[in-house]
């Protein structure tokens, strides 16, 4: 007879705990309510590869955020999320369109055309945010046999750069590009925090307005690990669930995903905790505005300050405070909020940053 498990371990902390930075939301631990539903769904067993109960459930959830068409199809991470959704969208030859900023281009390592195949057409913009004039830099030469075949639209809300699409820009983009027989992917990594940020559901820029599939971010939002691709639009995909598998994307324990996915959209831990890091965001650009020296390059609408200040500054507030260039050539970063920064972690980044300036 096996011993029931207890609750000993001989695992330590390696970290202290009071260390803040403004580097990624990612940095941030988990939302107690995800550790919670975690330890809930530990117990017993449960059929593995998404037969599970948790999963089943985590399907009407979405029905209720995305409407009664939509599919979810928890994954591992975002960027596998982004690459199993886009091969979804596109054939072979297929091409994705997109800003030259997007996440898809700058920070997945080349996976979306190394691992799934895809040419990514690039597109300059000022603030991260496609349009329709935009996408038709690259929105051609569909017949020409030399040239990559545009398919898929992707945007991202809200944007690598911070700033936030307005439920008419995305209308007006997925308009446009369904007119030319092009499909829309919405990467959202921080789609709550521009649903927060525009005080609107999100199927308000989303299934409301014609996004084809979604890719839908919950690490940097209080989850330990896992996103989900959602298709909104059944008729613009085909074998999601074997894509998945052959992404290396299907989760065995898949109920550890979906569980922390319900921990968040059940009631509205995703708003809640979105709302706070724009908050501290706010608080920070706040602070940031008052000081001379320093310049806010985007508007800040979400979790995200973008700012430029003397590099010999931002080296020393460094070793003080986390976070990364952006530019460090021009001299610009980036400072993000988390679910967990508090008031005082902000004002004591601002006070840090003061007394640097005044160095």
């Amino acid at each position: 007879m096996t011993a029931a498990l207890g609750p000993r371990t001989d695992a330590r902390r390696h970290h202290d705990p009071s260390v803040r930075g403004f580097a990624s939301d990612n940095y941030a631990g988990a939302h107690p309510e995800v550790l919670a539903a975690l330890a809930l769904a530990n117990e017993g067993h449960q059929v593995a590869y998404g037969e599970d109960q948790y999963t089943d459930h985590l399907r009407r959830i979405v029905h209720s955020h995305f409407g009664p068409s939509a599919e979810a199809f928890p994954v591992f991470n975002g960027t596998g999320a982004n690459v199993t959704a886009l091969q979804a969208l596109t054939d072979r030859w297929g091409a994705v369109i997109c800003a030259e900023s997007a996440h898809i281009n700058v920070d997945e390592g080349g996976a979306p055309e190394r691992m799934g195949g895809l040419k990514l057409l690039t597109v300059p913009t000022p603030d991260g945010k496609l349009t329709p004039e935009l996408i038709d830099r690259q929105a051609w030469g569909w017949e020409d046999e030399h040239r990559a075949m545009p398919q898929v639209v992707s945007i991202t809300q809200n944007t690598e750069l911070g700033t936030v699409y307005t439920v008419d820009e995305i209308r007006a983009i997925v308009e446009h590009a369904h007119a030319k027989g092009m499909k829309v992917h919405l990467d959202g990594a921080r789609i709550a925090n521009a649903a927060a940020s525009l005080d609107v559901p999100m199927r308000a820029f989303t299934n409301a307005v014609g996004v084809d599939v979604l890719s839908y971010g919950g690490t940097k939002n209080g989850m330990v690990f896992g996103e989900a691709v959602i298709v909104l639009n059944p008729d613009a995909v085909s074998h999601m669930k074997h894509l998945r598998k052959l992404s290396m994307q299907l989760a065995s324990k898949m109920r550890f995903v979906s569980v922390q996915l319900e921990a968040l959209l059940a009631k509205d831990l995703w708003l809640r905790n979105a709302r706070h890091s724009n908050a501290m965001a706010q608080r920070l650009a706040a602070g940031v505005r008052a000081l001379d020296g320093v310049e806010i390059l985007y508007p800040v609408q979400a979790n995200a300050v973008f700012a430029r200040l003397p590099h010999e500054v931002s080296r020393r507030l460094q070793e003080r405070f986390r976070f990364y260039f952006w530019d460090e050539a021009a001299g610009d970063v980036r400072w993000m909020c988390a679910f967990d920064t508090t008031e005082d972690d902000v004002d004591a980044f601002l006070q840090a940053l003061k007394e640097e300036l005044a160095r």
